[in-house]
């Protein structure tokens, strides 16, 4: 399968510029995830690889092919919709089919694929059926059939799982990326859910009011994001980030938080040395706290503060507690936070090796 590259990429409606001077490239076999809140530009940019859209500068590559003008049916793709867009009227058969009516395949090429299709996504049994007598996971599993038959060289995804409740998003995530795994094709997904995200990409693209805010594997984005933005956009809990003013006490760099408190920076590797005075904003994962009893020499914060609430998912727990002027979101285990009421004092520690920490001007990791 191809490699994928969008440079200098524009896009303006108007006087609006949705995309502004956006350079991607996506490598041969990538699970690519689009990922961003509500109009930051994702679906814009899948819409234009896709040739739904025309691009107002910039170049699209496909391969050594410049797709950037080509109609949509002449750019080997193939793209499952938001809404499946399966035709009523017509069986799990006939919508299979029609996926390859533009293609004049003969018969024979035709039905293998389709019988391929169907057995890949077990659609077997269903073929004779309708689209109003399918569940939602079934439609979904049939309009990813119609893009697959196509033997095409890019797989696009729109929000495919939005309309499914929770299990089934669970269930078709695992059979999207069994797909992958299988067949390994190029894969362009969209989404806003980053469960998604982390769960089925191979790379992850994060924008935010049209330009990428970092690009890379979930596990680099998730450990080390690359601004305020990453970091309070990736994970639930959102990362705890609380203002600190940079200094050296005793010898060791220190983050001086607004109530007095101090936590040590001395491990974190900055990109330049640090300057004393400095703002910064420090960013802490709310799973990464650990108890007083598994603290060791790593610890960079010690504190004891009260409790503000207590959020029990079965799972696990989520403390909400009182900090430096504001809340702090604390994940713990259920046994722990078992008879924790409001204003109970508990003692916390978090390491030094899991602090992320942003100048507070420029958003930037430091």
């Amino acid at each position: 399968m191809p490699s994928v590259s969008f440079d200098h990429i524009v896009k303006k409606y108007g006087e609006l510029t949705v995309l502004d001077d956006l350079n991607l490239s996506i490598e041969d076999g990538d699970f690519l995830v689009l990922l961003g809140p509500s109009g930051c530009g994702k679906t814009t940019l899948l819409n234009l690889l896709a040739g739904l859209n025309d691009v107002s500068s910039g170049q699209i590559m496909i391969g050594s092919r410049d797709v950037t003008d080509l109609d949509p049916k002449d750019r080997g793709l193939a793209m499952v919709f938001q809404s499946y867009a399966l035709y009523p009227t017509k069986t799990v058969r006939g919508n299979l089919k029609f996926g390859l009516s533009a293609s004049r395949l003969p018969k024979e090429e035709a039905e293998k694929r389709i019988a391929w299709a169907a057995d890949m996504l077990q659609l077997g049994p269903l073929m004779e059926r309708k689209p109003a007598q399918l569940s939602g996971g079934q439609r979904q599993r049939v309009a990813i059939g119609r893009a697959l038959v196509k033997h095409a060289d890019v797989l696009l995804f729109d929000e495919p799982l939005s309309n499914l409740d929770a299990k089934l998003r669970t269930e078709m995530r695992m059979e999207i990326k069994k797909l992958h795994e299988t067949l390994n094709p190029t894969v362009v997904y969209v989404t806003h859910d980053q469960i998604e995200a982390m769960t089925m990409a191979t790379k992850i693209a994060i924008m935010n009011g049209g330009e990428i805010q970092q690009f890379g594997s979930p596990d680099e984005v998730y450990e080390n994001p690359a601004n305020l933005f990453v970091a309070s956009f990736i994970g639930s809990p959102a990362m705890n980030l609380f203002n600190v003013d940079i200094g050296v006490v005793n010898g060791e760099v220190v983050g001086t938080f607004s109530t007095g408190e101090t936590i040590v920076l001395s491990a974190y590797p900055f990109e330049r040395p640090p300057q004393a005075g400095a703002k910064a904003v420090v960013g802490l994962r709310p799973e990464h706290f650990a108890r007083p009893e598994e603290a060791s020499g790593d610890t960079a914060l010690a504190i004891e503060v009260p409790v503000r609430t207590v959020e029990r998912t079965g799972s696990d727990a989520i403390l909400t507690l009182n900090f430096a002027g504001g809340l702090l979101a604390v994940r713990a285990e259920p046994d722990r936070a078992a008879g924790m009421k409001a204003g109970q004092m508990v003692p916390v520690r978090y390491p030094k090796s899991k602090i992320n920490l942003f100048d507070a001007q420029s958003g930037q990791r430091m």
